[in-house]
């Protein structure tokens, strides 16, 4: 029995065709269905509005320079009971020489015809595409929010994740979609990390092999350490599944938006006799003060949602490490174990005081999950990708 979550005086009736979202009217009403039927979950995090405007909109997104999207929404009694993306992503298809078209954007209310409408369409446009496979929930690339919650509910996603209520994953499974790959997140067990341990491999391996490392800089060299940053994520994630580069354009969106939000203590540059080696990139934990905004930053005129943000920001006690990665020529020489430790020295003596959220990493990376595991690191959550051939 799937437990749902839509609100008291949910529309009834039965569930119209999908339609493809068109003027400002029906765009408005696409992004606020999320809000709509889980703002009354203590676990949803509303992201702000003028995101999810910039997501949506093709001359600001940098993903519509080389992919295409279409926006459909179902109703229900009237009003809009579910929404999808599909989303043709043809850099992924180059690079592995496949046909895999994506879904992205579900909302969708407790109700199998609703969102039967929905992927019923999106496999439909991906199909009219010469696409043969449909993967998703993923935003518009895997460098987006991706996956479904599939364990771990009942808590606040970490920042840039994404969360929905348990029912979910049947909903999705009772459209035909089945498990194409599973995303853990990880975080530290009851008993800690053993710092003292990897301080000592850490402290050996930078005398033996000259490693070093150093907090990003914010200043003049922002630009410059971004390019490590992007290197270093190219590299070390080439081959893993579903991972698609950024353009220049996407990592300089990227990059120009997190600027803001970023703790330059908290994220570690490595080099191996002064070249760059490696990057753990970790972000405070926005979503724990993106609550107070309750998805706008001005009301009637005013920033009366920035000011609530703003005074929420200084409670922030939590971190996501977002991206750990090592060149492959400085692997074995103990960067990944200084990167680590120095990386939680920092997040300590900046007062991050409750905890931290690795990942996403793939299921089967043993190697990754493995060193968690290792360092005495649990699985917290699981997000799961679906598919459905076409």
């Amino acid at each position: 029995m799937r437990a749902s979550s839509s609100p008291p005086h949910a529309p009834s009736g039965p569930a119209t065709a999908a339609v493809p979202v068109r003027g400002r009217r029906e765009l408005r009403e696409f992004i606020e269905l999320p809000y709509r039927l889980h703002g009354r979950d203590p676990a949803f995090v509303p992201p702000l509005r003028e995101d999810c405007r910039r997501l949506l909109d093709r001359r600001r997104n940098p993903f519509f320079e080389y992919g295409d999207v279409e926006l459909f929404t179902v109703r229900r009694g009237g009003r809009v009971a579910g929404r999808v993306a599909a989303v043709h992503n043809p850099r992924h298809n180059e690079l592995r020489a496949a046909r895999d078209g994506f879904f992205g954007q579900f909302a969708c209310a407790d109700d199998p015809s609703v969102a039967r409408e929905l992927l019923d369409a999106a496999a439909s446009w991906l199909r009219g595409r010469g696409l043969r496979t449909m993967l998703g929930p993923v935003g518009f690339t895997t460098n987006d929010e991706c996956g479904v919650l599939v364990d771990g509910f009942g808590r606040p996603p970490s920042v840039m994740m994404p969360y929905n209520p348990a029912y979910y994953p049947p909903l999705l499974e009772s459209c035909g979609l089945t498990k194409a790959k599973d995303l853990w997140t990880w975080e530290e067990t009851a008993g800690g990390l053993p710092m003292e341990r990897l301080l000592r491999v850490a402290r050996l391996a930078e005398r033996r092999h000259q490693v070093t490392v150093r907090p990003l800089d914010l200043g003049s060299g922002y630009d410059a350490d971004m390019r490590v940053v992007q290197e270093v994520f190219e590299r070390a994630w080439q081959g893993n599944w579903g991972f698609t580069p950024m353009t220049g354009a996407e990592f300089a969106d990227v990059t120009g938006r997190l600027k803001a939000h970023l703790d330059p203590a908290i994220v570690q540059l490595a080099e191996v006799a002064g070249e760059p080696a490696g990057v753990a990139l970790a972000l405070p934990d926005l979503n724990q003060a993106l609550t107070a905004a309750r998805g706008r930053l001005t009301r009637f005129g005013l920033p009366i949602g920035m000011l609530r943000l703003v005074r929420a920001v200084r409670r922030i006690d939590r971190v996501r490490g977002v991206l750990f990665g090592v060149l492959p020529h400085a692997r074995g020489r103990g960067v990944e174990t200084v990167l680590f430790a120095r990386g939680q020295e920092a997040i300590t003596a900046r007062g991050y005081t409750g905890g931290t959220e690795y990942g996403w990493t793939l299921e089967d990376n043993q190697a990754v999950n493995g060193y968690l595991r290792r360092l005495g690191c649990a699985r917290a959550r699981t997000y799961r990708i679906y598919g459905r051939e076409l």
